[in-house]
C-alpha cells in the first residue's frame, strides 16, 4: 500500500485577493504546502498528488519539483472547468471551478490506494498527519472513511468570520451529520453564527471539519455520482459548487458505512484573510524556534 496526500491547490482565492498557495510563510521561504509535505512524509506518506490549474502549472512545479525530487512520488492532475462534463454547455460567465468534490474527482486517475485530501492554505500541524495515517493503514477501507476533527476553538480567525463544517458526532465518534456554519467568529466571550439576523452560539468544545479527509479509491465512484446530478441541476448557476462534505453526507446513507471523526488537539491556523498573514508566519518562526521543523525544510 502507498499512502497518498491529495493536496487541493485549484483555488482561487477570492477572498484572500493573490496566489496563497505559493506565499512564502517559512524562515527559507516555505509555503503552508511544504510544511503539510514535510510531515505528511514525516509520518510515512509515500505519494503526493496535487491538484492545480493549467494556468500555473509551470511556476507551481518550478516551485516544488525542486524540493520533492527525489524524496516523494509526485504526480500533477489538473481541475478543469471541462472536466468530467462531457455533454454539457458550460455557461460563459461561469469562471470559478465546480468545489472541493470535483477537485477530488479530479485526482482519480492518479490515486489508486488509501489517501488524505487536504487543503493548501490550511497548516494542519504533525499529530494531525499522524493520526491520518495511523487510520489509512489500520481502519479506512470501503465501508469506512474518516475525517480529523478540529476542535473549534483552534480554528477561529482574529481578522474575521470564517466558515467551518461543525460536527454532529455518536458515542463512538461515528458522523452523524455535519452543518455548515458561515460568518463563525468570537464575540464577548463565546463563539457564535449568524442565522439571517439572528446570532446562534456554538458550543466551544465541537469538533470542526477543516477538509481534511482519509478516503479510499472507492470514494471517487460517489464524487462522479454526486457530480453528474449536480450538474444537472445547476448548470447554469455560474457559482454553483459541490462540496468534499456532500459526498461525505451521501456516503454515510450508504449500509454498513461509518466516517469516524478522529480527533486532533492541534493548533490549525491558515490564511483565510491578507491579515492573518503575519500571525502565521509568527506562528511557523515559533514552531522552528522550538525545534518542531527545521529552519530549512528542504
Amino acid at each position: 500500500m502507498k499512502p497518498t496526500l491529495v493536496i487541493m491547490a485549484a483555488g482561487m482565492a477570492s477572498r484572500y485577493g493573490s496566489l496563497k498557495q505559493v506565499q512564502s510563510f517559512g524562515p527559507s521561504g516555505e509555503t503552508i504546502m511544504d510544511y503539510s509535505i514535510y510531515d505528511a512524509l514525516q509520518t510515512g506518506f509515500k505519494k503526493i498528488v496535487f491538484i492545480i490549474r493549467k494556468e500555473f502549472a509551470e511556476d507551481f512545479k518550478a516551485i516544488f519539483e525542486p524540493r520533492l525530487k527525489g524524496k516523494v512520488e509526485v504526480e500533477y492532475v489538473f481541475q478543469d472547468l471541462t472536466s468530467y462534463v462531457s455533454g454539457y454547455e458550460i455557461p460563459a460567465d461561469r469562471s470559478k471551478p465546480w468545489g472541493t468534490a470535483h477537485a477530488v474527482l479530479c485526482a482519480a486517475p492518479a490515486v489508486q490506494d488509501p489517501f488524505i485530501v487536504i487543503n493548501a492554505d490550511d497548516f494542519y500541524g504533525r499529530d494531525a498527519f499522524r493520526k491520518a495515517y495511523d487510520f489509512l493503514v489500520k481502519e479506512a477501507n470501503d465501508h469506512t472513511f474518516g475525517l480529523i476533527g478540529y476542535n473549534l476553538t483552534n480554528t477561529l480567525s482574529a481578522n474575521g468570520s470564517v466558515s467551518r463544517g461543525v460536527c454532529k458526532v455518536d458515542a463512538a465518534n461515528n458522523l452523524v451529520a455535519i452543518a455548515e456554519r458561515t460568518k463563525i467568529y468570537e464575540e464577548d466571550g463565546k463563539i457564535v453564527y449568524e442565522d439571517g439576523d439572528a446570532k446562534v452560539e456554538v458550543p466551544s468544545d465541537s469538533k470542526v471539519s477543516m477538509n481534511f479527509w482519509c478516503f479510499t479509491p472507492y470514494v471517487f465512484s460517489i464524487c462522479k455520482d454526486l457530480f453528474d446530478e449536480f450538474l444537472k441541476k445547476n448548470i447554469n448557476q455560474p457559482k454553483a459548487e459541490i462540496f468534499v462534505v456532500d459526498v461525505a453526507a451521501q456516503f454515510i446513507t450508504l449500509p454498513d458505512n461509518v466516517l469516524k471523526v478522529v480527533p486532533t488537539d492541534a493548533a490549525w491556523f491558515g490564511v483565510t484573510y491578507k491579515e492573518d498573514a503575519p500571525e502565521v508566519k509568527k506562528e511557523i518562526n515559533a514552531l522552528v524556534s522550538s525545534g518542531e521543523y527545521p529552519a530549512s525544510l528542504w
